[in-house]
This record gives structure tokens, sequence and C-alpha cells, in this order.
């Protein structure tokens, strides 16, 4: 059966699409410039970035999860 299968392979598509965003984010957090004039911007950066590097983390497992499954299920 194609249906079932089709669908979580393209879950796991946009788990992995979702989790690249995640990552960018993560990185571009974790990438600020350390002479930004404001202190409250500086005290949250790394609890941002750790929040979006763990849903990349979470969406990239969720995704390889997925495909795995996919590609093992019965036909």
């Amino acid at each position: 059966m194609i249906g079932p299968q089709l669908s979580a392979r393209t879950g796991a598509i946009a788990s992995m699409v979702f989790a690249a965003i995640c990552l960018w984010f993560a990185i571009d957090a974790f990438t600020t410039p350390s002479e930004l004039s404001n202190p409250d911007q500086l005290s949250g950066g790394p609890s941002f970035a750790g929040i979006w590097a763990l849903l990349a983390a979470a969406g990239f497992v969720i995704g390889w999860l997925a495909w795995k499954f996919s590609a093992s299920a019965p036909r």
C-alpha cells in the first residue's frame, strides 16, 4: 500500500526541514556578536540558542525514525 508509506516519508522530510530551520536559528543565536550594547539581549542568548538546538535535535531524530520505519514497513 503506497498511501501510508508516502505520508510517513513526507512527514520525515517535513521534520528534517523543520530541524534544519531550527538548527539555522541555533547557529545564528550562538554566533551573535558579543559586543551588543544591551546586556538584556546578551543574558538570554545561550538559553535561546539551546532551545533551538534542542528543537533541531528532536526534529532530526523524529525525521530519521519516521524515515527508517517507513522504509521497513511491510508492502
